[in-house]
């Protein structure tokens, strides 16, 4: 029986996406970020984004911009990563922790927690202010990172707009805050500064988890939010990054989209509280 060559003939990829895939092997090649195993449909949005301010009709130019001059590529970073976190996000998640898991960490001497893809610091300090009401902050050594230095440089300061504090406190209730948010910050810089007694024991570090591998033995690893921009290879590198990472019976957190379900580390954890997107290394 014979067959019509259109039967075997592969999906045909649109220009863009040729484009596209082309500007992520240029950008690994000439500045090692490894974008390249992105999700698609979220880089597509964000490039159609990009190609408008830089007032550019094609990829190609944009690629061409980005190889001859570096700031361009900086104005260019900001696109491919995603910054957008709010203090005690998914509320629920906070709890969970606060009720579950931080007795189970009580038990050792001393606690690490990393804060993976920490973007400009919410959760960090978020989890720093969780800590410190539940009595651990002295015991315990948090590592921040991220693969963008403005992202850090942000999320060291702790600054944030004042329009976004009463969210920020909402969600602190909800969390089963036990003081006023208002007692970690003061008025600064046209903004709220978080108390800088937060940033002790805090170490800020640049870290990729397409390219880089495992750097600290976890009890904690919080990484919510980020797995959903990845595609299938580089969420399984990451999560074998976090399962090496962990001690045994060791946390993982992730964001209420995400789930260790169809990675190929399943195995490797129970779902301690699927729900709120908690497991543990077994």
């Amino acid at each position: 029986m014979s067959h019509s060559i259109s039967a075997v003939r592969p999906e045909r990829i649109s220009d863009f996406d040729i484009e596209l895939k082309l500007l992520l092997e240029a950008v690994y090649l000439k500045y090692q970020h490894d974008f390249r195993h992105y999700s698609m449909s979220s880089l597509r949005r964000r490039m159609l984004h990009a190609l408008d301010e830089f007032g550019l009709a094609t990829l190609s130019q944009l690629q061409d911009r980005i190889m001859r001059d570096s700031a361009d590529f900086s104005r260019l970073f900001r696109y491919l990563t995603v910054q957008v976190s709010d203090m005690f996000r998914d509320p629920a998640y906070f709890l969970a922790l606060r009720e579950h898991v931080l007795p189970l960490l009580r038990t050792y001497p001393s606690i690490k927690v990393w804060v993976a893809g920490c973007s400009t610091g919410e959760e960090l300090w978020s989890l720093k202010i969780l800590f410190d009401e539940e009595g651990l902050t002295e015991r315990t050594l948090f590592y921040a990172t991220d693969i963008d230095p403005d992202a850090l440089a942000r999320a060291e300061a702790g600054i944030y707009a004042l329009d976004r504090i009463a969210g920020f406190t909402q969600n602190y209730l909800a969390a089963g805050g036990r003081a006023s948010l208002s007692d970690y910050y003061h008025a600064a810089y046209g903004g709220a500064r978080f108390a800088s007694s937060l940033r002790d024991r805090v170490v800020f570090a640049d870290h990729s988890l397409a390219t880089d591998e495992v750097f600290l033995e976890a009890h904690l690893v919080s990484c919510r939010n980020v797995l959903i921009y990845f595609d299938r290879v580089l969420q399984n590198r990451a999560v074998g990054l976090f399962e090496r990472a962990l001690v045994r019976r060791g946390f993982l957190g992730l964001g209420s989209k995400e789930t260790l379900r169809f990675s190929d580390q399943h195995e490797a954890f129970d779902a301690f509280r699927e729900r709120e997107r908690i497991y543990q290394k077994r």
